[in-house]
């Protein structure tokens, strides 16, 4: 028994079975024995790769794209660049890199890193010198902002609600013997779905994007979020709710705070929630970083280190093939009303 899972059982012991979304929240962000607080996930020996850590293309391809925004949106200075879950620190170094092809890009960029993990943030001490870190992005200040979001929502707890013969209920975390179960209490009505279907809420994700969109409007600034995850609620709605360890799938139940939890984004619920910014379609990831030119950059590097060649056709064939993370992988922006479609989303509806 991990000692969270103690601190869990003792909880439900004392005040009866919790939400799922309290559930994820606690196994995820604990104070002590969370997943994100305790260590570094990422690599191959942790427990999963994000597309920043397979291949610097990726964050050369959203620091040019972060840095092409920035200038249409007039070139502000100084400006806020924030990343949302910021990882080792990989994707933010690569956009400041990339992003020099843009002149006054680097030196108008404040860097902030929303990161709450002591163990992440020293891994990022050492690959963004002079960031500026805050525990949510309400500490961040005011004015004009670039914000960047790869694979952060889906690591926020959701609310599930099932539709059962009797009516809609919730998932509920209890105990079940000796160990933790599943169980569902009544909910409110959500309307009209078939048994079985399954409906998820991230009320953190949504609060999240109200945020963003509230502080487009009042300032100048754009969004970048890529994640898996839909556009509306799957068909007949569907558990999306899911467990990862040492790059495996794990019982969600099993170790609380030693695998990673999460669950698909709902990115129209986040559109909904921005008021004040306008949502860009969605996007699959693989043809978002094609429009952008990674097919070009790929060949480049592949000249300069021809020994590098197939690997790096590997690494493209991974952040862009149907059949790896090309349509797994949505992009969405967040920007000014009004504003004209930025790089990688023309032509879409």
């Amino acid at each position: 028994m991990t000692p969270l899972e103690a601190i869990i059982r003792a909880e439900i012991a004392a005040s009866g079975p919790m939400t799922l979304h309290d559930y994820m929240a606690l196994c995820l962000a604990h104070p002590e024995h969370g997943y994100y607080r305790r260590r570094d996930p990422l690599g191959a020996a942790g427990d999963f790769t994000t597309a920043p850590e397979i291949s610097q293309m990726f964050g050369e391809m959203v620091g040019l794209w972060l840095a092409e925004v920035w200038q249409g949106l007039g070139r502000p200075a100084p400006f806020r660049l924030v990343e949302l879950g910021p990882g080792r620190g990989t994707l933010m170094a690569d956009i400041l890199r990339a992003g020099r092809a843009a002149p006054g890009f680097p030196e108008a960029a404040e860097v902030w890193l929303v990161e709450t993990s002591p163990a992440l943030r020293a891994e990022q001490a050492k690959r963004v010198p002079g960031a500026r870190w805050a525990g949510a992005l309400g500490e961040v200040p005011g004015g004009p902002l670039l914000i960047v979001a790869n694979e952060f929502f889906d690591a926020l707890p959701v609310r599930q609600y099932v539709r059962t013969a009797k009516g809609w209920a919730e998932r509920m975390v209890g105990l079940d013997g000796d160990r933790l179960g599943f169980g569902l209490r009544p909910a409110p009505d959500l309307g009209p779905a078939p048994v079985g279907a399954v409906r998820e809420r991230s009320p953190a994700g949504e609060a999240v994007a109200a945020e963003i969109g509230a502080r487009i409007g009042a300032h100048c600034g754009a969004a970048l979020i890529v994640d898996y995850g839909y556009a509306a609620p799957t068909p007949e709605g569907a558990d999306t709710v899911q467990a990862l360890r040492a790059h495996a799938f794990a019982d969600p139940l099993e170790a609380p705070g030693e695998a990673d939890i999460t669950a698909h984004v709902d990115f129209g619920a986040l559109a909904r929630a921005a008021k004040g910014a306008a949502a860009s379609p969605l996007v699959p990831q693989g043809p978002w970083l094609e429009r952008l030119g990674i097919g070009a950059r790929a060949a480049a590097l592949a000249r300069a280190r021809p020994e590098r060649a197939a690997e790096i056709e590997g690494q493209l064939r991974r952040l862009t093939a149907p059949e790896e993370m090309g349509t797994l992988f949505r992009v969405m922006a967040l920007g000014p009303e009004g504003a004209p479609p930025f790089p990688g989303f023309e032509g879409e509806r």
